[in-house]
Order: C-alpha cells, then sequence, then structure tokens
C-alpha cells in the first residue's frame, strides 16, 4: 500500500475504486458499426438499429416465436464419433467443446407451443454448434421434429441456419439429406403444413435437403441464402457477381423465397399462414396477442 492509500480514506478510496465491466455490456452492429447496449439489443429482439437482424439460438428463437411458454422435446441420441475422425485436433474434442459452448447436445432444438393460437412443433438450427451442421444428431432431430408434428397433428416450423454437412461424419452427415426429404415427406403424406424460415446463413447441403422443401419459404432480412459459397461461384464462373447476391432480398427478387420478413413480424406472418393452410379461422381480436421481450 502506498503512502497516498494509507492517508485516503477508506470511503473515499472505494469511490475511485476500478470496477469490472461484463465484456458483454455493449454489441458492435456488423452494418453500421454502432455500439448497441446488449439489454436494448435484447429487447428489440437482437435486430440492431441498422436494421441488421443477429444470429440467435434456440432459447431466444422459442421467446420471440410462441406465444407464450413451450414443452422442450427431448432429442434422439446417436454415435458420439462414428468414424473416429480427426483434422488438426479430434472430432470428439470439438463435439465436447461446441457442447460446453451451447449447453445443447447437438445442433438442433425442438419444441412445442402455440404461435398466435395454432399448436405448432418447432425445429430451430443453432449456428453457435460447430456452423450449424447437418450430421446424424441433426439429421435424427429433424426427423424427431417431423414424428412429433405427427403424432401431435401440429404443423412443424423449421429455422435453419447451417453452413452445411458435417464432414467430421463422412458419408453418414450427407446421407442424412435424403433421411430429412424422407420426413418431409411423411409430413406432406399427413397433409400437416411445413414452412421452413430461412435465417443467416442457410447454405450447403441444408439448402440442397429440407431448406427448400417448404410449403412455404420465409427468409429473415440480409440472410445468406445458397448452396456454394460467393468466392467458389465466382472462382468457377470467372465472374464478378451482382451486388447482394445470395441475400434473402436477392432470392426473393429470383424466386427462390416467398417473403422477406423482419422478426418481429414474423409470429404474425407465420400464424396467418397456418391458419390459411389448416383452413381455420382468424384469430379473434380477444385472442392473447405475443407479449414482447
Amino acid at each position: 500500500m502506498s503512502w497516498l492509500q494509507r492517508l485516503t480514506p477508506p470511503g473515499v478510496q472505494k469511490m475511485f475504486e476500478k470496477r469490472d465491466t461484463p465484456e458483454n455490456l455493449w454489441v458492435k452492429c456488423p452494418v453500421s458499426g454502432e455500439m448497441v447496449f446488449t439489454k436494448d439489443l435484447e429487447a428489440g429482439q437482437f435486430v440492431t438499429p441498422a436494421g441488421h437482424h443477429m444470429r440467435i439460438g434456440p432459447a431466444h428463437r422459442f421467446k420471440f416465436t410462441f406465444d407464450g411458454d413451450w414443452t422442450d422435446i427431448p432429442l434422439p441420441e446417436v454415435a458420439r464419433d462414428p468414424l473416429k475422425f480427426r483434422d488438426d485436433k479430434p472430432y470428439v474434442s470439438r463435439l465436447t467443446a461446441a457442447r460446453k459452448k451451447t449447453g445443447r447436445e447437438d445442433a438442433m432444438a425442438i419444441a412445442v407451443g402455440s404461435i398466435r393460437g395454432v399448436e405448432t412443433t418447432v425445429l430451430v438450427q443453432d449456428f453457435a454448434f460447430m456452423g450449424g451442421s447437418l450430421g446424424m444428431g441433426a439429421g435424427e432431430a429433424f426427423l424427431k421434429a417431423c414424428e412429433t408434428a405427427l403424432a401431435r397433428r401440429t404443423p412443424l416450423v423449421v429455422f435453419t441456419a447451417a453452413g452445411g454437412a458435417r464432414m467430421q461424419e463422412g458419408c453418414l452427415s450427407l446421407m442424412q439429406m435424403p433421411r430429412t426429404t424422407l420426413g418431409v415427406e411423411m409430413l406432406k403424406d399427413a397433409r400437416l403444413p411445413y414452412i421452413v424460415v430461412l435465417t443467416d446463413p442457410t447454405t450447403g447441403g441444408v439448402t440442397a435437403s429440407y431448406a427448400m422443401l417448404g410449403d412455404v419459404h420465409i427468409a429473415e432480412p440480409g440472410a445468406l441464402i445458397g448452396f456454394a459459397g460467393q468466392r467458389v461461384i465466382e472462382q468457377t464462373i470467372r465472374e464478378k457477381l451482382p451486388e447482394g447476391f445470395q441475400r434473402s432480398e436477392y432470392v426473393l427478387a429470383k424466386g427462390m423465397v416467398d417473403k422477406v420478413v423482419a422478426r418481429q413480424d414474423l409470429p404474425r406472418v407465420i400464424g396467418n399462414l397456418l391458419r390459411v393452410m389448416l383452413k381455420r379461422p382468424a384469430a379473434s381480436a380477444n385472442a392473447p396477442a405475443k407479449v414482447e421481450a
């Protein structure tokens, strides 16, 4: 302790003590560079003042989508590392790190709840878990969501977010593409609505399978949607791609999606679509409204 600290009364010392500031107190908007207070960002459903839709996980997605409470559906168990794969680190280590980071077993989460009064099964893909990659766990979760919708006679709404197939599982990962397609066919045979909400990013094998097999395709503003990456395409065709290529607004203009909807409006739009598809009357004015965060 220095002589100045010894002479300074304890009460005055406390006033000038360095206080720790949480690292996530402010978030920088990738579009405008503006610093946004985290609590304000969450209150706005993680849409910045510039309109940028930030990536969110299943917990927030369920909270922003359902009318109120929801029921989580357990995911099926799958083999942890069927190929004993290793690149610069073992696949098991990558899985362990992803599970510790997200608190989830894999990239999918399933819940059943009400969207504007319509009981609905919702599947959310978490990009924070190894880029939302489609592996055995994700494939089994998709089929579980389809089976849940069939058992409860509910529509299925899927929020996609993925960089593609999980190549650490090799052909076992690629096999999930036709398997998820069979799940979609089961819903169609049962005449249950299947709506896909494409969020940033939705690419690779996910786009090549269940992400583009919906009855209706909705996209969040500015979401990256495509199969191959822009750099790969430019190198292949040896041409510069147009501004905004593979973004929601661009693919909407080309007929790849049906509608671009802001996150705050998704429950209303999805609820209206489900009522039309199920041939149910419109929600009454006295129906419970979504309580915003």
